[in-house]
């Protein structure tokens, strides 16, 4: 038995569930022009229905659109009603719903199995939704002999279906069996029962309201449903919607998008209450016009007239309990009649209407039948857009589909002369505009979107509806997001060897037509029981055939086996590359000659432009060009990013009207385009294909000028993007100035056109010459003015961005491009210092040439006017570069471009350099020492700026690295080419001493990196200068004995440290051996001036463990000549050594330590010989070994190879090591 749950009711909607035991049906009122059901009157028996009630044609909310005809509740539907549905709830169509239709088609469809009634209906699909129309054969050929349309279908059904074909009229009787049932519903609204008599020209207006059936139901005129006069007459209080769903934007809204006539059908939807009906696993989207009334023990009931001598059929049984289902109606309230009148009613239970007495059938049946035709048209109805016709002729078993689209084609009729088209494409677009909200939260729908707007665009005459095509194509078009971050897995296709020749995917579109084609014959060759293997002609133009009406009872005789949207997966990777290929194509469609342009009537004669013919983007070599042109081309950028214009009044170039549909879509076409350049010259950028970036740039604000040209008014977001153009460019002009051996690749790359790109140049200079933008984008050889561009660039768009107009859009972006801007000011003032640099040095080199007569002071002052204005100009854009940093508070760039500019200070000093007479180094001069003070004073402040290393290691050590470079070169001019014509000795060795000693604070021998070795050496080399240094005062120094210890103290203390670090170098044994060799000279000094013999014995042993310890310098020496004899008979090279030893330095070294060893050899054994006291064992074992070595140092081969003489010496001293107690480890300091 059926059970029945309670009704649920909110204000929202209405649910009620009926499930049989095999039978489940739920349905939900979407929407209800009705207000709630209200009692029904009960007529008294022998009541005359004849007789018209005083209410009787009037409108009444009760029974909706009947209330004014006599059709009662069956009124007949019109051909485009599931359209007005879809239209009304868009968010349904596609996926969730899989039949729109009204309920009358539903029934109809439903009873096939039992009527041998014709079955006419229009199929239509988009996605898995089916749109069921009635398709009234006798209205469309009677349309047809007037307008000419349809004529092919016509002779299509004369000459294969009904070779007799002629207009059919209803009977009296059936008028007079609807009359008595309007008479009878409005007697029960009534609520009085009073009769009132027959007007005079009842018969008339009966036959009017007949007629009316039958008139033209095609609409013509797209009319929205405010419009009605029927529904703005009447009071706000009896619209009751339910669910409504909301409308797209008003971007996309079709009333407002279409408000030039691209809507020629008037579709409404005009059912007084719109149903999701799930019967089963089949949801529909159904209309009713069904009048519902209150009462009962339930709720809600229907009523229904009957005549008491007609026994109720199986056909008016299932009728019944279809609308019951649809309408959520738990009862029926049958009134019975003789002649007219009232005997009886009888109320029936919506469960009970299956059993009744000669209309017993059964649910299962019902279902399977259901099922059975909506797999059969799913399987079937396979093309979106396409319009099929399903058609059972009046007493026959066989239930044809034709495709009348494609039927259309072979006739060679327009697809125009398709009444269906029109309507099927809005829809189409209708929903792909809907999805489209949901498509930025899911990427999912993407391909479903393609899939409508490609047929959308299919079904249209470009010529009739261009704002429809040019709209999908800007749908499509947004489909490709340019700016979302590429997938981990995704690659860009360049870097693959992609092609950039084409944009369009016309070839992946027609690969899924094929694909789809051949789904279609497996589907319909795997099911034999609707294939078209006829041989008959009118099988044979039928998509397939039902061969008899009783299979579609047979459970589960049809499955759908057709794929819903096999392509519908979109089909673009992550490559950004191929989706902006995308992006042009569709823009190119929608803005091209081929849509937008197309329909533009213009005024003005402008010459036709060849597509074929490209624009050539040629370079110019702007070192020629003057500075007035210069000028010319910046004041033309700066215009063109003015943040405001004024508006737009007068048509455009082209001739189109502002704010129009041509000049809307133009505009939105163009922006899109621009992004689409844009995307790829970023992405030729990552490639660092930089020809190609500056054409793809250029490319892009030659669109944006044409924007401009086109637009009144430019928005924040607009002039955003813009200024990330300028910044981009400004990007790509810096990379050509970095990398100018490219240069011919860049030049080739900048100039290869696509014919997609020569096209949309067409199109863009139908609006705007395209000028404003030459300066920024042109291809210079010169990498001085490809940088002066670049900082132009940047300072545009920093105006850009700080402008009114963005202030509350830019902050992000305006750090970005002040950071851009610092950096290329960075990169023309380093460029500007190299270039002083190499003007000093080849004024260097041509010094040396010449025999120059100058004395000191002149030639400190012969720097020439152009390295000074070289510095200038490096100077002034260091300084800029570091407010723009300061701006953002970028302490790591600050301190960068202050590390330059003290580099640029150390080149003034270098050029101050004082030259003599015979092209010698002069005297230190004083602007040689300000220059240098003047880099000091920015490298500390660049230190200041950083605060502590652990801010940015790398740039702190830089730094350190510098300001520490700067203190030694300073102290050791200071040493070297001491200003002694100025400054006294002591004056001297006290700036020494003291630039030394803050060179050697700035060595961090502690930290572990690439420099550590570097400063070893430097803090080795200071040790040794200093003890230098402190050593020749103490040579030089008389009379104060406190100042000479003092001396004597510090020259001791520098030479040991520098020992122990050169000795951890490993690879400094010159600089080892001769520091080493230094400080025996000053132990020998020191035994000079001592008389007692004990404490010359005493320095003299000193002095030899000093000597001692050369051992180890010897050895690197020994050991890289053998490293440097291997390399050379390895590679049988006879020249000389290629390591970094320098044998005249080994050479000379040497030539001071024989005669340095052998003085010591000699003075010790004349000292340790003459000794008064007894010598011990332990003397006496020393002096024989020196004896010995010292034999053998005088007998040594003075011309022996090199290798040879440092092993001996080796040899030699290693002899001395347990004597003099000097070892390896353990050096004596």
């Amino acid at each position: 038995c059926l059970y029945l749950f309670s009704e649920i009711r909110s204000h929202s909607r209405v649910v009620v569930c009926s499930l049989l035991a095999v039978t489940c049906s739920r349905a939900v009122v979407k929407y209800s022009a009705a207000p709630p059901p209200t009692s029904y009157a009960l007529l008294q028996e022998k009541t005359d229905l004849k007789l018209p009630p005083a209410n009787w044609l009037r409108e009444h909310p009760q029974l909706g659109s009947a209330g004014t005809t006599i059709l009662g509740s069956s009124s007949k539907s019109k051909p485009f009603s599931s359209f007005g549905m879809a239209y009304d709830f868009i968010d349904c169509i596609g996926d969730d719903v899989d039949v729109v239709s009204d309920s009358e088609n539903i029934k109809k469809l439903l009873k096939i199995p039992y009527s041998k009634s014709h079955v006419s209906m229009a199929v239509h699909r988009v996605g898995r939704t089916l749109l069921l129309d009635e398709l009234d054969i006798q209205e469309l050929f009677m349309r047809s002999s007037q307008t000419g349309d349809w004529t092919w279908l016509k002779e299509f059904y004369q000459r294969l279906i009904d070779q007799k074909w002629q207009r059919k009229k209803k009977s009296k009787e059936h008028w007079y069996q609807k009359a008595i049932l309007s008479k009878f519903l409005y007697y029960s609204i009534n609520g009085d029962g009073a009769a009132e008599p027959v007007p005079e020209n009842h018969h008339e207006r009966e036959e009017e309201n007949g007629a009316e059936e039958f008139s033209s139901s095609w609409p013509t005129a797209f009319t929205n449903r405010c419009s009605d006069p029927e529904e703005s007459d009447a009071p706000k209080q009896v619209k009751f919607a339910l669910g409504q769903v909301a409308s797209v934007p008003k971007e996309q809204n079709l009333p407002t998008l279409f408000n030039e006539g691209e809507n020629s059908q008037g579709l409404r939807n005009d059912f007084v209450r719109n149903i999701m009906w799930t019967f089963e696993d089949i949801h529909m989207l159904v209309g009713s016009n069904m009048p519902i009334f209150g009462g009962g023990r339930y709720p809600a009931v229907s009523l229904r007239l009957r005549d008491n001598n007609k026994p109720i059929n199986i056909l008016t049984g299932i009728d019944y309990w279809l609308d019951n289902l649809m309408c959520n109606v738990p009862e029926l309230v049958m009134c019975f009649h003789v002649n007219g009148i009232v005997q009886k009613y009888e109320m029936i239970k919506t469960e009970d209407i299956p059993h009744l007495e000669n209309s017993t059938f059964s649910t299962r049946v019902v279902k399977d039948i259901a099922q059975n035709i909506l797999s059969f048209l799913k399987s079937n109805c396979t093309k979106e857009g396409h319009t099929y016709w399903l058609f059972k002729a009046s007493g026959s078993d066989i239930v044809k589909l034709y495709d009348l689209t494609t039927l259309c084609e072979e006739a060679e009729e327009e697809k125009c002369q398709n009444p269906f088209t029109l309507p099927v494409a809005v829809l189409l677009y209708k929903v792909a505009s809907n999805l489209m909200l949901k498509a930025r939260q899911n990427r999912k729908h993407y391909g479903t979107i393609r899939t409508l707007l490609l047929n959308c665009v299919k079904l249209l005459d470009q010529e009739r509806h261009p704002q429809i095509i040019a709209s999908a194509h800007y749908m499509l078009s947004e489909l490709f997001q340019l700016d979302e971050p590429p997938e981990e897995n995704g690659r860009e296709s360049l870097r693959a060897g992609g092609s950039e020749d084409s944009y369009s995917d016309e070839d992946r579109v027609e690969d899924e037509d094929e694909e789809e084609e051949e789904e279609l014959m497996e589907d319909s060759d795997e099911n034999s029981s609707y294939s078209n293997s006829s041989s008959s002609q009118d099988d044979r133009k039928a998509v397939a055939v039902i061969r008899s009406v009783g299979e579609l009872s047979v459970p589960e005789k049809y499955k759908s086996t057709h794929q819903i949207r096999p392509s519908c997966t979109f089909p673009v990777s992550q490559d950004k590359e191929e989706r902006c290929r995308h992006v042009l194509c569709y823009v190119l469609k929608g803005s091209g000659l081929k849509a937008v342009d197309g329909s533009v009537k213009k005024e003005s004669d402008l010459p036709a432009a060849d597509p074929n013919t490209p624009i050539p983007l040629k370079y110019e070599d702007r070192s020629a060009i003057g500075a007035c042109t210069a000028e010319k081309g910046i004041a033309l950028l700066f215009e063109r990013a003015g943040p405001l214009q004024a508006d737009q009044k007068h048509p455009t170039r082209s001739g189109m009207i502002p704010g129009s549909w041509q000049h809307h879509m133009k505009l939105q076409l163009f922006l899109k385009a621009s992004k689409a350049y844009y995307v790829l010259s970023d992405a030729a950028t990552n490639l660092l294909k930089y020809g190609r970036a500056l054409r793809y740039i250029k490319l892009s604000l030659q669109c944006y000028d044409a924007y401009c040209s086109v637009s009144g008014t430019l928005h924040p977001q607009v002039l955003h993007f813009h200024s990330q153009c300028l910044s981009l460019c400004g990007d790509i002009q810096l990379m050509l100035a970095q990398n100018a051996n490219n240069r011919a690749a860049y030049l080739e790359e900048y100039n290869y056109q696509t014919k997609e790109d020569q096209e949309i140049l067409h199109s863009l200079h139908r609006e705007s010459s395209c000028q404003a933008f030459n300066m920024a984008t042109d291809l210079a050889m010169d990498p001085e003015y490809q940088l002066f561009v670049s900082s132009k660039c940047y300072e545009a768009s920093f105006e850009l961005l700080d402008s009114e107009a963005l202030n509350d859009h830019g902050s992000d972006q305006l750090a970005q491009v002040l950071k851009r801007l610092g950096n290329i000011r960075n990169e023309m003032g380093v460029f500007y210092m190299n270039q002083a640099a190499a003007m000093q040095t080849e004024k260097e080199g041509n010094g040396k040439k010449l025999i120059l007569c100058l004395s000191f002071v002149n030639v400190a002052k012969s720097v020439s006017i152009a390295e000074q204005e070289l510095w200038k100009k490096s100077f002034s854009f260091f300084e800029k570069g570091m407010r723009d940093f300061e701006a953002i508070e970028d302490n790591t760039n600050t301190a960068l471009l202050l590390c330059n500019t003290g580099r640029l200070m150390r080149i003034c000093a270098q050029a101050h350099c004082a030259m003599s007479a015979d092209q010698s180094r002069g005297e230190f001069s004083p602007e040689e020492a300000l220059y240098y003070n003047k880099a000091i004073d920015y490298y500390l402040r660049a230190m200041k700026s950083l605060v502590s290393r652990e801010s940015h290691p790398a740039v702190w050590d830089s730094v350190n690295w510098e300001l520490s470079t700067t203190y030694f070169t300073l102290a050791t001019l200071l040493q070297d080419y001491a200003p002694l014509s100025r400054k006294a000795q002591e004056q001297i060795e006290r700036e020494v001493t003291e630039a030394m000693m803050k060179s050697l604070k700035y060595c961090d021998l502690q930290t572990e990196s690439a420099r550590q070795p570097l400063y070893q050496y430097r803090a080795a080399t200071i040790h040794h200068r200093l003890a230098s240094m402190y050593h020749s005062c103490f040579r030089n120094q008389v009379g104060d004995e406190h100042l000479r210890k003092q001396h004597r103290s510090l020259a001791e203390l520098h030479y040991s440290k520098a020992v122990c670090l050169f000795l951890s170098l490993k690879d400094a044994p010159c600089e080892l051996l001769r520091t080493l060799l230094e400080r025996v000279a000053f132990a020998e000094f020191t035994m000079a001036g001592q008389s007692s013999s004990a404490a010359k014995l005493k320095s003299l042993i000193s002095a030899l463990e000093i000597m001692t310890e050369t051992r180890h310098a010897f050895q690197l020496i020994h050991k890289e000549l053998q490293e440097q004899i291997a390399v050379a008979e390895s590679a049988d090279v006879a020249s000389g050594p290629t390591s970094g030893l320098n044998l005249q330095e080994v050479m000379k070294l040497i030539a001071v330590f024989e005669p340095s060893f052998s003085f010591l050899l000699l003075q010790l054994i004349k000292l340790m010989a003459t000794m008064k006291r007894k010598p011990s064992n332990k003397d006496e074992e020393l002096l024989k070994t020196l004896k010995n070595v010292y034999s053998k140092l005088l007998r040594a081969e003075k011309n022996a190879p090199l290798l040879s003489r440092v092993g001996f010496y080796t040899e030699l001293l290693q002899q001395l090591i347990p004597q003099t107690g000097s070892d390896s480890t353990d050096i004596h300091s």
